[in-house]
């Protein structure tokens, strides 16, 4: 995740836009501190998502083989 300083200043910049506006190089911090944003929270969800193990109501691994090959790359829940 981003550092809380630069949340902070995605807010102030996000609050200024709705109130009065932004200048050119603001929307432009503003469109990088997104960018970064983003980037940030979508890294986090995949590995978030790899690192899932899908088991059914028996309890036998059903998880997908694609997701399979990339947990076993990244030593991930034993996979070999």
């Amino acid at each position: 995740m981003l550092p809380k300083e630069q949340l902070t200043r995605i807010n102030e910049l996000a609050n200024k836009s709705k109130a009065e506006g932004l200048s050119l190089s603001e929307q432009a911090e503003q469109k990088k501190l997104r960018e970064a944003y983003l980037a940030a929270f979508r890294g986090g969800m995949r590995n978030h998502i790899e690192g899932l193990k899908v088991v059914d109501e028996e309890g036998n691994d059903v998880t997908p083989d694609k997701l399979k090959e990339i947990q076993k790359e990244k030593g991930i829940h034993d996979r070999s």
